[in-house]
């Protein structure tokens, strides 16, 4: 499937992503929105729960409000 994380994930591999795993900076829940606080610049695209969003120059792109949500990974360029 076009949307599995192997297809999408080698896809950004190809376009220069690194992969990264979320330091959480010692919280107990660090969320999309502390994530976009700590990095002002740049493009990520961020791993959660069965969904992924962009994040750009400290703001995220996504089809709903998931600034609370709690990511994962992510892939930096």
């Amino acid at each position: 499937m076009p949307s599995a994380n192997r297809v999408w994930g080698a896809y950004l591999k190809k376009n220069g992503f690194h992969r990264q795993l979320v330091d959480d900076h010692g919280k107990y829940v660090y969320t999309v929105d502390d994530f976009c606080r700590d990095h002002p610049e740049g493009t990520y695209v961020l791993g959660i729960d069965g969904h992924v969003v962009c994040v750009q120059d400290g703001y995220y792109w996504d089809s709903w409000d998931s600034g609370q949500e709690i990511p994962i990974y992510y892939w930096e360029r």
